[in-house]
This record gives structure tokens, C-alpha cells and sequence, in this order.
């Protein structure tokens, strides 16, 4: 990139924005040292500022391995990448499971943290794959990032909600309080994430129909 552009997507990928200075958006360099550069900082978007914050206060990259939310996206997008790529791969789309990882991971990347960059067109893909991509655009950005969605935060208050609850069906009189990252979640913000993640996906669901 020359500086104009490299200055130009700088600001896109910590926005998240996904703006690019040409047509073809990141295609347009066909470049993988560039590709991986942006997933790097994407992910970085995509995580809790605060936790970028303390990390520079203390000069230390423990404060990531303490963060449950930031590890469960990283976990969730970067499986995701594999798991897609294969599957794309095994479908004939790509002569290369290198080729295909390099696609998909870079594209899987910018969807699912709500950025937008491209480098293929993702639409040519058996149609899992695409689809997964939107459903992680819905869920894996982390709260306090400037990725959109109902937060990976939300995500996971969900999960173990539900895990929870199935724990009650067997044991109805257990003393289960829903914890994250070590801290207990009070009943009433349960409530209020599950109404809040009611009223976005009936959202989703009727914008699309």
C-alpha cells in the first residue's frame, strides 16, 4: 500500500468500518501479508477497549488471558476460520486447503466482527459457509468494541443460561448461581439480556423475510 491507502484502511479497520479506497476493497492487492495484518487488527477491534487499556497501563499481555470474553470470540472466530476453510476446501471451491484457510480466514474475520473488508467473493461459496459468517457477525464482537451485534458477553450469558437450565430439569432444588469470568451475574440482567436478544434476532428475522 502506499500511505494514502495504508492510512485510509488504518482508520476502517479500527472503526471496523470496512471502508476501503477502491472498488475491489482489499482484493483490489491481492496481497497476504496485507490480509494478515488486518485480521490481526480486526480482532483487536473486536475486543473490549478497556481490556486494550489496562494491557497498555500495565505493560503486559496477562490482562487478554484474564479477559473471558475477549478469549470465548478468539476461540469462537479463529475455530470458525478453520472449520470453514475445510469445508469450503472439501466442497471443491478451492484446489488448496491453503488457499481456501487464506479466503476464508480473512473474509470469515471481516464479517464476523461486523468490519466489511473483502478480498473474494464469499457469495460463490457453498452457501454454510456465508451464512455462518452472518450469524457470527450477530454474536462475536465483545462489548466496549466497535464491533455491532447483541456482543460476545451477551453470547455467553446466553449459553450458560441455557446450560443452566438444564441443570434445573435434573436437579430443580440446586443452588446455581450463572458465573462469568468468575464474577455472578444477577438474575435480573440474565432477564434483561434474554428479552434483549429476543427482540434483535425477531428483528433479524423480519428484516430478512
Amino acid at each position: 500500500m502506499n500511505w494514502f491507502d495504508a492510512i485510509c484502511h488504518a482508520f476502517a479497520v479500527m472503526g471496523l468500518g470496512g471502508f476501503s479506497t477502491h472498488d475491489a476493497s482489499v482484493g483490489y492487492f491481492d496481497s497476504v501479508a496485507i490480509e494478515a495484518v488486518l485480521i490481526v487488527f480486526m480482532l483487536l477491534a473486536a475486543m473490549n477497549f478497556a481490556t486494550h487499556f489496562l494491557a497498555w497501563r500495565d505493560r503486559s499481555v496477562a490482562v487478554y488471558r484474564h479477559d473471558t470474553e475477549a478469549l470465548a470470540m478468539l476461540a469462537l472466530v479463529l475455530g470458525s476460520c478453520a472449520g470453514v476453510a475445510w469445508y469450503v476446501w472439501h466442497a471443491g471451491t478451492y484446489a488448496s486447503f491453503w488457499t481456501a484457510l487464506r479466503h476464508v480466514s480473512f473474509n470469515l474475520v471481516s464479517i464476523a466482527t461486523d468490519c466489511g473488508f473483502v478480498s473474494v467473493d464469499y457469495v460463490e461459496w457453498p452457501i454454510f459457509a456465508p451464512m455462518w459468517m452472518l450469524f457470527l457477525s450477530c454474536v462475536a464482537a465483545s462489548s466496549g468494541s466497535t464491533g455491532g451485534g447483541i456482543k460476545m458477553i451477551r453470547t455467553l450469558i446466553i449459553a450458560r443460561q441455557a446450560g443452566r437450565e438444564i441443570l434445573f430439569l435434573v436437579h430443580p432444588n440446586i443452588v446455581n448461581p450463572l458465573k462469568i469470568g468468575g464474577a455472578v451475574i444477577p438474575n435480573k440482567v440474565v432477564l434483561a439480556v434474554l428479552g434483549f436478544i429476543f427482540v434483535y434476532f425477531i428483528s433479524v428475522v423480519t428484516m430478512t423475510f
